[in-house]
């Protein structure tokens, strides 16, 4: 487990090395490699561990380069990451609660708890947000098809998420990708996105850990021991 979990993290800190060797050995065909790997990302509960922002990020970077062709790259991506989010919310609508209580499916409960507080605080809204934090993007559109949100809502929320997720990390990679100080840098660069794309969940996570901890004393307070 820890010898995946280690490959993981290496493929996503050093993805500038692999996606060249990919690029090198698959050419144009990279692009359907891309594809896939953001369509799972987004499209099945059980890969949120794929790499998300970094890859896109590093994919702008190399088509910069001339390695990956910017306009097809971006069409097929934004097509990745619609169509992987809504197959994400049909599984949750009609799968959802049988795939969440089996026992083989390995689903951390507490992901789709973090999810479901997500939908209470922000709403439908949720869609859109959610493509910036990891793991909840993976979870959000399946809680969607779980509570059965409805389609004509989820659909376009999911479109604008799915468009402004792309653009950003793709074209940032692309602009900012090939300056020496980042191409120099770049695991540090990548590292940098990495914590960066998690700041909402620790946000989240601690303003929630307050609010119960508020609540708890709040409660303490006005149950005093009488005896």
């Amino acid at each position: 487990m820890l010898d995946i979990v280690s490959t993981i993290v290496d493929f996503i800190l050093h993805i500038d090395v692999h996606l060249a060797e990919i690029i090198t050995r698959y050419g144009v065909l990279t692009h359907a490699i891309l594809f896939f790997i953001i369509f799972a990302e987004t499209g099945f509960v059980v890969t949120p561990f794929l790499p998300g922002d970094s890859l896109l990020f590093a994919a702008g970077a190399f088509a910069a380069l001339g390695s990956l062709n910017l306009w097809l790259l971006l069409v097929l991506l934004i097509i990745a990451a619609i169509g992987g989010d809504t197959v994400n919310y049909w599984i949750g609508h009609f799968f959802g609660k049988k795939i969440i209580e089996h026992k083989r499916i390995p689903i951390k409960p507490e992901h789709i708890v973090q999810t479901e507080e997500f939908f209470k605080k922000h709403g439908g809204k949720t869609i859109i947000l959610a493509r910036f934090v990891p793991i909840v993007r993976t979870f959000a559109p399946f809680v969607a098809g779980i509570g059965k949100m409805h389609y004509g809502y989820f659909i376009s929320y999911n479109v604008l998420g799915g468009i402004a997720w792309i653009l950003l990390f793709t074209l940032a990679g692309y602009f900012f990708g090939n300056i020496p100080a980042v191409q120099h840098n770049f695991t540090l660069v990548i590292f940098a996105i990495v914590i960066l794309s998690i700041l909402p969940m620790i946000y989240h996570y601690i303003q929630d850990k307050k609010a119960k901890k508020k609540a708890k004393k709040s409660s303490t307070i006005s149950s005093p021991d009488f005896e």
